[in-house]
């Protein structure tokens, strides 16, 4: 369009035209500002189609605008509309997390290393019913011919691989990981020459592919962008620059950096560092899955627990080689992405169960009550009331020409006559006509009967939901008006009437109504839900201080207690707060309780509210009576901090049902009542002390 031929198209065929442009990678379209030259550029032909129209919109989108550069800042400073970059990404869980595996093994081994790892990642998920297809990707540093001898390198050492080789790596390898991998292989009886032979099945050279083979673009460019598909054979991908961008992979798992040198100066990344970066974060999308119904199968489960199995398919490994001044090259790119965290401000705290607990009746015959989030079952609900709809009584304003005209000045206004006075009237559904009422739900598409049968799936027909007292009989409009309106209603007015009503009965319903409810409580063996366990924490957080370690008003020393059944607690100093409270009414408490023990919650157990949402209270408190010895109390226990109590109010709500329900569930001849109390929170400890004891009276 810049160089204008007969018959091609002009900026002025734009001029009558309201177009909306997308551009996404769109920082390529910044690079006439940074070169302080738009003239002739991709970038002024995109800026002059959206100038010929002031209707025109242009929309960019990408993952990598360059703030540190003045002209790029200038140029969005006043543009851009929302900002949810990397870091945020990570913060909110949609992202694995990254792994540097540094070593100072050779190529090959650091290759073997991997290929151990994606096995185990691969034999983890199907023993936990998880379709999982993990991939690797082998990056050559600058040419396409570096990474086809890098090819033809692995299959030649996938044809070699043996069982001696497997075992070297399992002898000399101080990765914890990869240790663990190899138990893994043990513990499901797998021999370290089928692990061989399983690699050389999953690696043949037609599961490889190279991305530079530009001979086959477009199948690649397919195989590439489908490597979650069931029917993508593909699981090594060799590339060296082509998938810096605009490729996003949820099943890469491991990438291999094969190349040993570094670009970087005065310890700041270079160029190829930040490339391997950018890399390293087209791989950080998260493999969505979930074990239970109600897990949220797209976000990280298990931050905060360091060792459960299943946290390696939460996280993408960097292989490379043991380099100090790389490695901290790397670090500080990946940092800057805001994709990683550097594990400096990370320490690892230990969760160990007491002895005196593990020997207690309850951890080796006792039960832990929680339950499911399951598909909500509308076959229970006969009613509007179950649907929690309150409003009964619907209040319409009878329009009217009757008005008066008043002089500004005058003090004195007339009396209003009897006929002109505001009155009520009630008017049941039952005494408006039935085809009225029927009309009026014809305009709603929300009631058709194929979507109210949906919510409730017990009405026969749109006459039943008319006339049935459960649903709209029983319901009253009250009608606004004076006494001569009110003794002419037409049906006009009952249809404007009716349709406020069941708008507002529909807005309660969908307030009211979720895809997900609760189930009912079951029960777990308590030896089976908690184990000793590992947790990280910021280092600098109030979370990394044990209750021994913490400010002098909430200091114990839960080592010497044995009421408290982990060795120690980690919390937030309004959990801390919570437990130096039960410490000092323990004493009082347990004249009336015995066999008392207060569980941490590190996400072992899980509860779900009538709505399906989750929740994760922090402690659990089990006591039984000593007159009743077969009563066994499982409490609900949350501290929350006085910033927190607003925004979780629902939690608290949900506590409260559970505190007032107190479902009592018999196994065998052991009775276990389940309840709850509400917040903790320092501000209101006297309030709290009244509450929990009163919770044991019911």
């Amino acid at each position: 369009m810049n160089n204008t031929k007969e018959n091609s198209i002009t900026y002025e065929d734009f001029t009558d035209k309201k177009i909306v442009m997308i551009a996404d990678e769109a920082h390529h379209l910044s690079s006439g500002t940074k070169a302080g030259n738009l003239f002739g550029s991709w970038e002024e032909t995109v800026l002059k189609i959206l100038h010929q129209n002031f209707d025109n919109i242009l929309l960019e989108f990408t993952a990598t605008l360059d703030y540190e550069s003045r002209e790029i800042i200038n140029k969005y400073k006043d543009k851009v509309i929302y900002k949810y970059d990397l870091s945020q990404f990570r913060t909110d869980k949609f992202s694995k997390e990254i792994n540097l595996v540094r070593s100072l093994y050779d190529e090959k081994e650091r290759i073997i290393q991997a290929l151990i790892l994606n096995l185990y990642r691969q034999e983890l998920a199907t023993t936990n019913n998880i379709n999982l297809k993990p991939v690797i990707l082998f990056k050559a540093k600058k040419t396409i011919k570096e990474s086809e001898q890098n090819k033809d390198n692995f299959h030649k050492l996938i044809d070699d691989l043996s069982e001696q080789m497997i075992e070297k790596i399992r002898k000399t390898s101080t990765v914890p990981i990869v240790q663990k991998a190899f138990q893994f292989f043990e513990t499901k009886n797998i021999s370290l020459n089928e692990v061989a032979q399983r690699i050389h099945i999953n690696f043949r050279e037609e599961n490889c592919l190279s991305a530079n083979n530009d001979s086959e673009a477009e199948k690649n460019q397919i195989l590439l962008n489908t490597l979650e598909d069931e029917n993508n054979p593909i699981r090594a991908v060799f590339a060296v620059q082509k998938l810096n961008e605009g490729w996003d992979v949820l099943n890469l798992f491991d990438i291999v950096r094969l190349y040993e040198d570094r670009d970087g100066k005065d310890g700041n990344p270079g160029k190829t560092t930040l490339s391997e970066a950018q890399l390293i974060g087209r791989g950080a999308r998260y493999f969505p899955f979930a074990l239970e119904q109600g897990d949220d199968k797209f976000v990280r489960k298990y931050d905060d627990d360091v060792s459960n199995d299943l946290k390696i398919l939460e996280e993408l490994y960097y292989h490379t080689k043991e380099d100090s001044r790389y490695i901290s090259e790397l670090k500080k790119a990946l940092v800057e992405t805001g994709i990683y965290e550097d594990d400096i401000n990370l320490e690892t705290k230990k969760l160990t169960l007491k002895p005196i607990f593990k020997n207690s009746e309850l951890y080796k015959k006792g039960y832990v009550f929680s339950n499911k989030k399951q598909p909500k079952n509308f076959d229970k609900v006969k009613s509007f009331m179950d649907l929690g709809v309150t409003k009964t009584n619907y209040r319409h304003q009878l329009s009217s020409g009757g008005g008066r005209v008043s002089n500004a000045f005058f003090e004195l206004e007339s009396l209003i006559s009897f006929d002109e006075v505001i009155k009520p009237q009630d008017i049941q559904l039952k005494d408006i006509p039935k085809h009225v009422i029927g009309y009026a739900l014809s305009r709603n598409p929300f009631y058709y009967f194929d979507n109210l049968s949906r919510y409730f799936p017990n009405i026969r027909s749109l006459s039943d939901f008319i006339e049935d007292k459960n649903y709209l009989s029983n319901l009253e409009i009250t009608f606004l008006g004076s006494y001569n309106r009110l003794q002419e209603i037409s049906h006009f007015d009952y249809l404007q009437a009716l349709n406020g009503l069941l708008q507002s009965i529909e807005v309660e319903i969908k307030n009211n109504s979720t895809d997900y409810e609760g189930s009912e409580y079951y029960p777990q063996p308590i030896h089976q839900v908690f184990r000793d366990k590992e947790i990280r924490v910021n280092k600098y957080s109030e979370r990394a201080k044990s209750q021994s370690e913490t400010s002098d008003r909430f200091r114990v020393n839960l080592d010497k207690e044995d009421w408290f059944s982990f060795n120690d607690n980690f919390g937030t100093i309004e959990e801390k707060a919570f437990v130096s409270l039960f410490s000092r009414r323990f004493e009082g408490f347990s004249h009336k309780f015995e066999n008392i023990h207060l569980i941490r919650n590190e996400r072992e157990i899980k509860i779900f509210d009538k709505y399906g949402r989750a929740f994760e209270p922090d402690f659990l408190l089990f006591c039984s009576e000593r007159a009743n010895k077969q009563l066994t109390f499982q409490v609900f226990i949350e501290p929350k901090g006085a910033h927190l109590i607003g925004y979780d109010k629902w939690k608290e709500d949900f506590l409260k049902v559970i505190g007032n329900e107190q479902k009592s569930i018999k196994i065998y001849t052991d009775t276990y009542k389940i309840t709850a109390v509400p917040f903790y929170n320092y501000g209101n400890e006297n309030e709290f002390k009244k509450v929990l004891e009163s919770t044991f009276e019911k």
